[in-house]
């Protein structure tokens, strides 16, 4: 579900498929956005995708 490549954002960690620092989500939840406020600013990322990295 997260990936790293020196090409993608310097190798920063992305959810897989988009361009979407999986830093931003811990961000968002830290500052009491949820999930879904995440998902709906972030579309490219899928509900899976998140829901699998935070159970993990």
């Amino acid at each position: 579900m997260v990936t790293t490549s020196a090409d993608v954002l310097g190798g920063t960690p992305v959810f897989v498929g988009t361009r979407v620092p999986v830093q931003t989500l811990i961000e968002y939840l830290e500052g009491g956005d949820t999930v879904d406020d995440f998902l709906e600013g972030f579309p490219t990322v899928a509900r899976e995708q998140v829901l699998t990295y935070l159970h993990r």
